[in-house]
């Protein structure tokens, strides 16, 4: 929907004067504050653009290299308007707790015009904001204010698919001669027992069922990999690549630091329609278990990849992309960053250190060891949590569900894990507070459509999305003056809540502001090395992040539930140690690396001197 409030000329205006304003973009970069050089508006109010990255050399790091980003789910971070349903005037008026948190950017899941099928990753207009999160003014309202706080905007950009409401796609299914018909991958059927046309091969929804949707008026199906209401575009069309990429500079010229691209490495499909390779079993939805070889990581993504690279790289203020990649292996991980040439995604979000789902010292150190050595030098990216999967310890602390201390142990090394290795970080919002997973009970009170079809199986994502626990103010724990918020508030708000947390000395949130404040202003976990320590002790994960100025970090993880004794050989770092952070009030006035006790999970991070 065009907001004609904002849209035309009066918004041209505001985001012009935003950019001579605003984009001398300060943000945190360690012990130092950076200073992006203000941009000139061009003609239209759009900022002038730089010569691409590489053609003069830099003399300081990318804002985004070992920065702290904040994943917004942007309906449950703060209801501004009593409507129960979180805003963007309500993520403006929270940036004060992001900047003590201690964070460089936000990342906000799609805030664009919707239908909501999928709550908002079914775009109907990629150049406008969804009313009920807004309008254009709010946004530059947000971004101005966010860079007054030293922290920038990241935009989730959906390049996969559309909403069956977008223009295009209607336009494309008015007709087989339809200029964009094109668009969007239609095929003819099978022919079927009486005639009846059939999908034409089996390919299937990541949501469940068939991914061949059929249209009666035009005879064809369209492919969808996610919900039917989300039909896939065809990249090989190279009408939809520039129409996307002028989505993009929409934001870009607006003022947004990047994106995290959606999904990216489903962009194209088998051109031959083969059949995907079926594996043993069932999933969640009833149906076979496929490879997905034919309709994901196909190599022709990584050239579009380039390029998208190229045109950001064309802004400047160091534009970042980062790649929701899940990928079964580091060598393919590497492909996304452009292997040695490094010209693609800056951050493709590692997974297979995040989700490993289980407390294993010698998988951790050979993951973290991989992510180090196979990535031809390029910044890793760690994600623990975010709106798609269950929250992180209580993934990682199934099996100990009765032993609460265990579990706020274990969720304080999952944040150690995310800070002190040499990795950007990605913090989904309410990790920093241990809210849980609070998955429906019952299927009638399921919002998310895969856990409509798949219930019991698959119950949904509602659990991981639940509104921010702010306070106990009232009984929508600050998120909300409304009564009947989008999803419930979970039970235990009274006590899991910022304002709570922040007044206890020992609380994960306080534990998280440290942590990121100790990784800001010291060398060695900014800009230091990592070296894993005592590599075959099945379960204590230690390493030694060491700088080039001579300091060095200790981090000390027990990942079992059993006492362990340690000790360390920290090579020419062999001095004395000096607790920094420690979960067990034990490990407070540990001095030395030999015989050290761990009590179960604890978690001890220590500055060494030589």
């Amino acid at each position: 929907m065009i907001h004609p409030d904002t849209r035309g000329a009066h918004s041209v205006l505001a985001a012009g004067l935003l950019w001579l304003i605003g984009m001398g973009v300060v943000a945190a970069t360690g012990a130092a504050t950076v200073v992006a050089a203000p941009q000139t508006a061009a003609a239209g109010g759009k900022a002038a653009r730089t010569a691409p990255a590489g053609a003069a050399r830099r003399s300081r790091a990318p804002w985004w290299q070992n920065a702290v980003i904040y994943e917004i789910y942007p309906r449950s971070f703060q209801d501004s308007n009593g409507d129960g349903i979180g805003d963007l005037a309500g993520i403006t008026q929270r940036l004060d707790y992001l900047q003590q948190l201690g964070v460089d950017a936000i990342w906000i899941t799609p805030m664009y015009p919707s239908p909501q099928v999928d709550f908002g990753y079914d775009i109907s207009d990629y150049d406008d904001v969804d009313p009920q999160y807004g309008t254009l003014a709010d946004f530059d309202r947000l971004v101005a204010a966010a860079q007054r706080h030293g922290i920038r905007i990241v935009l989730d950009m959906v390049l996969n698919h559309t909403s069956d409401k977008h223009p295009w796609f209607i336009e494309s299914a008015s007709s087989k001669n339809s200029p964009k018909h094109d668009w969007y991958v239609w095929r003819d059927g099978k022919r079927g027992t009486g005639g009846k046309p059939i999908a034409p091969n089996n390919w299937e929804s990541v949501f469940g069922h068939s991914a061949w949707e059929f249209d009666p008026a035009l005879g064809q199906f369209y492919y969808h990999k996610f919900y039917p209401q989300q039909p896939d575009l065809n990249w090989r069309n190279p009408a939809v690549e520039t129409a996307m990429f002028g989505a993009m500079k929409f934001w870009l010229d607006r003022g947004v630091a990047g994106f995290r691209l959606d999904a990216i490495p489903t962009l194209f499909e088998d051109p031959e329609d083969r059949d995907e390779r079926e594996l043993p079993g069932t999933n969640a939805f009833g149906d076979p278990n496929l490879a997905e070889e034919r309709t994901s990581n196909l190599p022709e993504v990584h050239a579009v990849i380039r390029r998208m690279r190229a045109m950001v790289n064309g802004y400047s203020g160091d534009r970042v992309l980062i790649g929701e990649t899940y990928l079964p292996a580091i060598a393919d991980l590497d492909k996304w960053y452009g292997g040695a040439r490094h010209d693609e995604l800056q951050l493709p979000m590692d997974m297979n250190i995040g989700f490993a789902n289980t407390l294993d010292a010698a998988l951790f150190r050979t993951r973290i060891d991989e992510v180090e050595t196979r990535i031809h030098g390029s910044q890793p990216l760690l994600v623990f949590d975010n709106h798609d999967n269950a929250r992180s310890w209580d993934r990682y602390a199934q099996g100990i569900a009765d032993d609460a201390p265990a579990k706020a142990s274990i969720a304080k090394q999952i944040a150690v894990l995310l800070l002190t290795t040499r990795a950007t970080a990605l913090v989904y919002y309410g990790e920093e507070l241990g809210m849980h997973t609070a998955t429906p009970r019952r299927r009638e009170d399921v919002l998310d459509p895969i856990g409509i079809t798949g219930w019991p199986k698959e119950k949904g994502r509602d659990g991981e999305r639940t509104p921010m626990q702010w306070d106990a103010s009232n009984p929508q724990a600050g998120f909300s003056t409304n009564p009947r918020t989008w999803l419930p508030v979970p039970a235990d708000y009274k006590t899991v809540n910022v304002q709570s947390e922040l007044s206890q000395p020992d609380s994960l949130l306080n534990w998280y502001r440290e942590l990121i404040a100790l990784r800001r202003k010291n060398a060695a976990l900014h800009t230091g090395s990592i070296r894993m320590l005592d590599r075959g002790n099945p379960a204590v994960f230690s390493y030694l992040r060491e700088s080039k100025s001579g300091a060095a970090v200790l981090v000390v993880l027990n990942m079992s539930a059993a006492t362990q004794t340690v000790s360390l050989d920290l090579g020419a770092h062999h001095g004395s140690v000096s607790t920094l952070l420690a979960s067990a009030p034990a490990l407070a006035d540990q001095h030395g690396v030999q015989g050290v006790s761990l009590p179960p999970y604890a978690a001890w991070v220590a500055s060494v001197r030589r």
